[in-house]
């Protein structure tokens, strides 16, 4: 099992820049797909304290539930890219 999560929903350009980072990264991830409807998306709002996604864990580092897709590129590429 993966210390990265990445909550997701299928279609969302902004889980996809997400991905494409963790895939130049070469990390691998847990994927969590979410329900369409925002009220339905109980586990990703319990852990980030909203319903949008995409939201990334990194249990390896503390990180509970990071929210919006830049913060979470900026964070993998200081964490795990060639600034580490």
């Amino acid at each position: 099992m993966s210390d990265l999560i990445l909550y997701e929903l299928e279609g969302c350009p902004f889980c996809v820049k997400v991905k494409n980072k963790l895939a130049e990264l070469d990390l691998e991830y847990e994927s969590r797909m979410v329900p369409r409807a925002h009220p339905e998306r109980t586990e990703v709002e319990e852990i980030s304290g909203q319903t949008g996604v995409p939201v990334l864990v990194d249990e390896a580092h503390g990180v509970e539930g990071m929210p919006e897709s830049s913060d979470i590129v900026e964070y993998l590429e200081e964490t795990y890219g060639s600034a580490a």
